[in-house]
């Protein structure tokens, strides 16, 4: 009989993380608040602390990544029991706001707060309040700068980055890039008016709700697709 509970465990486990919106939907009705648009990357390896889901709350459109965790309590009364004799329960709220996106193995610790509009950075340790608009990474957690500060940043760096991309396709494949290539780098050189004559690149899943945004108003860095490979040295 032990064995036969045990089987059932295993395959309701699989069965309720067989896919993001089915894990949510399994959490939200064991009581946690879960906003929407949020989306699990790993479903199996998103570990959140089943024990308290009154102490959880998520926002709307985060992401969290693979090997992620949000733990409420602790079991450090374990230590006291044997060297007081006492039972001290450790246990607080996790709030996350709306639009946070986690790096792959984060932890998030009780009693923290993190705002709307984050990034936490990889490997992060979160055991203190993160405020909306900001990037903090390490362990335990730091706010290196705003979201504003990192957003002027990536503007200046993404675009070398998809220069060293576009040459690492020569050097490696010993070809020249097409479009299809830069599923993500056709910011450069696809303006939103320009989007249907690349019917191989994923543009609505990429771009989400900014996409109709993108088709009205974007324009490319580079006119065309050649003059941007022309910009990254390959002719």
């Amino acid at each position: 009989m032990e064995l036969l509970r045990k089987i059932i465990k295993t395959i309701h486990r699989y069965w309720v993380q067989r896919n993001s919106e089915a894990y949510l939907n399994y959490l939200r009705k064991s009581g946690f608040k879960i906003g929407d648009n949020t989306y699990l990357q790993s479903p199996k390896t998103f570990r959140i602390d089943l024990t308290r889901p009154s102490l959880i709350t998520i926002g709307s459109d985060c992401f969290f990544n693979v090997r992620n965790s949000l733990i409420a309590h602790d079991v450090v009364s374990r230590v006291f029991i044997k060297k007081y004799n006492d039972f001290l329960p450790s246990e607080g709220r996790i709030t996350i706001g709306n639009n946070v996106i986690f790096g792959s193995d984060v932890t998030v610790l009780k009693g923290v707060t993190i705002g709307d509009n984050c990034i936490i950075g990889l490997g992060s340790v979160v055991t203190r309040d993160i405020p909306s608009n900001s990037l903090a990474i390490g362990a335990p957690a730091k706010i290196v700068c705003t979201l504003d500060e990192f957003y002027e940043k990536r503007k200046n760096k993404s675009i070398e980055e998809s220069f060293e991309y576009a040459r690492s396709i020569v050097e490696r494949y010993g070809r020249r890039p097409i479009p299809a290539d830069f599923w993500e780098s056709f910011v450069f050189f696809v303006s939103g008016k320009d989007i249907d004559q690349y019917p191989e690149i994923p543009f609505r899943s990429q771009l989400g709700a900014a996409y109709e945004h993108y088709h009205e108003h974007h324009v490319a860095r580079y006119a065309t697709f050649d003059e941007f490979l022309k910009a990254a040295g390959i002719e």
